[in-house]
C-alpha cells in the first residue's frame, strides 16, 4: 500500500433528510462521530449554517461539548464559528470552556462568510440600527489575545484575558476560508488554514498564496493547509453516482430560493431527470469505488500540497453516509480505535 502524505478528518452539517426532524439529523452526528472516533479519522468538525430546512448545525458550539463527551480521542471543533455574528470575548470564553471540558481535544475554526443569506445575518445582529462594519481582522486579533493572553495590558479589556475558563489549555485556532483575504489572514497571523474546496474548488493557488507568505507565531512554526473536500464512497460507482443526486437537488433550490430538506435519492433522481439543467457538475466531487474516492482524494492533496483531507457530504441515508466514511477508512487503513484507548 501506497503510504499515504496526509491525515483524514469529517466535517459534518447534520443534514435533515424529508420526512425527519432536526432531532434525528443532531443524533445522526452522534453517532457519526463516534464511527468517525473508533475508525481512527483525526477531527470532527461541526458546521455553522443559519435558516435552512436541511442542515440542522446552526450552533456548531452546542454540539461540540455532546460530541467530544460522546468520543474518547478525536479533535472537536467548529468548521466553523462565523465570527462576525459574535463577541470575539463570548467567542473565547466557550471555547475556554470547551476545552476545560475536553482538554486537548479542541478546535476554533473561524470563519467570515454569514453561513445564511443576507436578511438572516441581519436578523443575527444584536444591533439592528445598521450593517455591521466589516472588520473581522480585528475581532480575529481580540479573540486570539483572549485565549492566549496577549491583550495589550492598556487595553481596556485587558483584565478579561486573566478571566478565561482555565484547566483545559488553548484550543487549536483554525482560518476558514474559500477567499484570497483568508489565506492572507492566516498566513500573517501563522494559523493553520482550510479552504473549502466543496464550495470553491479553484483554490489551489490560495493555498500556495498562504505558504508563500506564512510567518510562525506561538501557536505554529510551518504552515499547514487542509482542504475539506465532497467525497462519496460506495459499493459501486454507479451507487456512489446515485447518492449524489439529493445534494444537487438540495443545492439547486437552494440557489432558487426555495430551500428544501434532503430529498430521497428516488426523487432527486425523478427531479433531475425533469431539471437537467441542474445536473451540472459546477464544483468538484470525489465519488466512486474506495479506490476511486482515493485517487480523487490524491489529486486534491496534491492540488493544495494539503497535510491534511476533511471529507464532507450529505446524504438523505444516514447508513448510507456511515458507510461512506467507513469504506474510506478501510481504504485508507487508518487505525480502528478501541472505546477503552
Amino acid at each position: 500500500m501506497v503510504q499515504v502524505t496526509y491525515r483524514l478528518s469529517v466535517l459534518d452539517q447534520s443534514p435533515i433528510a424529508a420526512g425527519s426532524t432536526a432531532t434525528d439529523a443532531l443524533h445522526n452526528t452522534l453517532d457519526l462521530a463516534q464511527a468517525a472516533d473508533a475508525l481512527g479519522y483525526h477531527r470532527y468538525w461541526l458546521a455553522e449554517h443559519h435558516a435552512s430546512r436541511s442542515l440542522a448545525g446552526v450552533a456548531p458550539e452546542v454540539m461540540i461539548g455532546p460530541v467530544a463527551l460522546a468520543t474518547n480521542r478525536i479533535r472537536v471543533g467548529s468548521g466553523g464559528i462565523m465570527l462576525p455574528h459574535y463577541s470575539p470575548f463570548k467567542v473565547a470564553e466557550m471555547f475556554a470552556m470547551l476545552s476545560a471540558l475536553a482538554p486537548g481535544r479542541i478546535d476554533l475554526g473561524l470563519g467570515r462568510a454569514p453561513g445564511s443569506d443576507q436578511r438572516t445575518a441581519f436578523a443575527l445582529q444584536r444591533d439592528r440600527s445598521r450593517r455591521m462594519p466589516n472588520d473581522f481582522p480585528d475581532m480575529l486579533d481580540e479573540l486570539t489575545a483572549y485565549l492566549q493572553g496577549t491583550m495589550p495590558q492598556d487595553h481596556a479589556f485587558a483584565p478579561l484575558q486573566d478571566l478565561m475558563p482555565t484547566g483545559g489549555g488553548i484550543p487549536e485556532l483554525w482560518m476558514l476560508g474559500s477567499s484570497p483575504e483568508s489565506a492572507y489572514w492566516a498566513a500573517e497571523r501563522g494559523l493553520p488554514y482550510c479552504f473549502a474546496d466543496f464550495i470553491n474548488s479553484d483554490g489551489a493557488h490560495l493555498a500556495r498564496t498562504y505558504r508563500a507568505n506564512f510567518r510562525p507565531s506561538a501557536q505554529l512554526a510551518e504552515p499547514y493547509v487542509m482542504a475539506a473536500t465532497w467525497t462519496i464512497a460506495a459499493p459501486s460507482a454507479e451507487e456512489a453516482e446515485r447518492l449524489a443526486a439529493p445534494a444537487r437537488m438540495m443545492f439547486a433550490h437552494l440557489v432558487s430560493g426555495t430551500p428544501i430538506p434532503v430529498p430521497s435519492v428516488e426523487d432527486a433522481l425523478a427531479w433531475l431527470d425533469a431539471n437537467p439543467q441542474a445536473n451540472r457538475q459546477r464544483r468538484r466531487t470525489v465519488l466512486g469505488t474506495p479506490l476511486q474516492v482515493r485517487a480523487g482524494l490524491d489529486e486534491v492533496a496534491a492540488d493544495y500540497t494539503a497535510d491534511e483531507l476533511m471529507l464532507v457530504n450529505i446524504l438523505p441515508d444516514h447508513a448510507a453516509r456511515k458507510r461512506s466514511y467507513e469504506l474510506v477508512a478501510a481504504e485508507y487503513g487508518l487505525a480502528p480505535v478501541t472505546a477503552a484507548a
